[in-house]
């Protein structure tokens, strides 16, 4: 092929363009920050599923194909994709309008959304509509993932305390947990409670107790983003070695071994028409978000990010999801930032992220069936919490009064 065409090609597949001048060093470089995410990402995947309502193990198949389309397509050097929080939420809440949380017709339709969301995001990004993250408002942007966090962390009081709670507002679910909270199950409680503080301890407590204690700064990063991890595992010891399973702690389960299935979910021409609307949605916020963590990493390193092409990216990326059974994704601003600040040069990193997570699928399955959901839950309130972002409601109010407005009534 001559230089001419593959230039031509690289401006559709990206990899093209580094790929000639990928090194040794930068392969070390992006094989360290995929362990490090890899630690991160399973728990992460494993509750995320779950927040959406859906076997734990889809949570893992969204976090392997789709890494890889990604790393072919995307222009972010060091954007993580895969399930987050928001997204998951969007996806419960639109697959619960047309099937019974559990039922095979809810998993179908949470698939569904994947490969709607991909094809919406896909036909945008072949027309050039990338210009339109130019015109969404950041405020509202972050009114909306401000609430959406604080949102999701109310839903997961039930999960954290083994209590059965209702509700779709925060109010609602905050009014139910306070009503049963006498029947909050005192072991998983523990568990929950325990593994939350011990979140928080390592997030923001940990960094610098480790750095006073004389270890080296990347040991220091390493044990910190392993805080999820090392969070579940402990917690599944001991309800292995205390039998709590058995005294009502609410565990996981098995998680079939095994390559993610390839396939089509049922078409049914009413239910997806019922998807379009909730489908379009997360196309939009997911695009928005992941751009916007996008351009911010590639800032720090003078690189440059194509919105058409990261339309086109994340497109392929949830069309992967779809086809191998998983949810929708997007990227995601946790793993990105610990998958650059662990030294990831190039989108490689994804896919060896992708690699790692699907020996990590072939592994976790006998141990997961031990894993309390208390534990998972605690992972999701400390991550959702992160990006609420309460400085920028005062920022935002100096700054400009009608956008304050805008931020408020999102």
């Amino acid at each position: 092929m001559k230089r001419a065409e593959l230039n031509g090609l690289a401006r559709y597949i990206p990899i093209l363009s580094w790929g000639r001048k990928y090194s040794a060093a930068a392969f070390a470089d992006d094989a360290l920050a995929a362990a490090i995410v890899t630690i991160m990402l399973v728990p992460q995947s494993l509750a995320y599923a779950l927040l959406a309502g859906l076997p734990p193990e889809i949570g893992l198949y969204a976090s392997i194909a789709p890494l890889v389309v990604y790393a072919l397509l995307g222009t972010g050097h060091t954007l993580a994709v895969g399930p987050v929080a928001v997204v998951s939420l969007m996806t419960a809440v639109a697959a619960g309008k047309v099937a019974t949380q559990g039922s095979p017709e809810y998993i179908g339709a949470a698939i569904a959304l994947a490969l709607i969301s991909g094809g919406l995001l896909f036909a945008l990004g072949v027309m050039r509509f990338g210009f339109v993250a130019n015109f969404l408002s950041h405020p509202v942007i972050s009114g909306f993932i401000s609430a959406s966090g604080l949102l999701i962390a109310a839903s997961q009081l039930g999960r954290l305390t083994g209590v059965d709670i209702e509700g779709e507002t925060f109010f609602q679910l905050i009014g139910s947990f306070l009503m049963r909270a006498n029947d909050i199950h005192q072991p998983a409680a523990i568990i929950g409670v325990a593994s939350l503080f011990f979140l928080f301890w390592i997030r923001y407590g940990a960094p610098r107790f480790l750095k006073e204690s004389g270890l080296k700064q990347n040991v220091t990063q390493l044990a910190t983003k392993a805080g999820p991890m090392l969070a579940v595992v402990f917690a599944t010891l001991i309800v292995y070695f205390l039998g709590l399973s058995g005294e009502g702690v609410k565990v996981v389960g098995p998680i079939p071994a095994g390559l993610p299935p390839i396939a089509l979910p049922k078409f049914d021409a009413a239910v997806w028409q019922t998807l379009l609307p909730s489908a379009a949605l997360i196309s939009i916020i997911g695009f928005v978000e992941s751009v916007a963590i996008a351009r911010t990493l590639a800032a720090r390193r003078r690189e440059r990010i194509d919105p058409d092409q990261e339309l086109i990216a994340l497109g392929g990326a949830n069309l992967a999801s779809g086809l191998s059974g998983g949810l929708p994704v997007t990227g995601g601003l946790a793993r990105s930032m610990v998958n650059f600040d662990a030294g990831a040069r190039t989108p490689a990193a994804g896919a060896l992220t992708a690699i790692a997570m699907l020996g990590a699928l072939l592994f976790v399955g006998p141990v997961a069936q031990y894993l309390p959901e208390a534990s998972l839950s605690a992972t999701i309130i400390v991550a959702v919490l992160s990006v609420v972002d309460v400085k920028a409601i005062g920022r935002i109010w100096r700054y400009s009064k009608s956008d304050f407005w805008a931020m408020a009534a999102t």
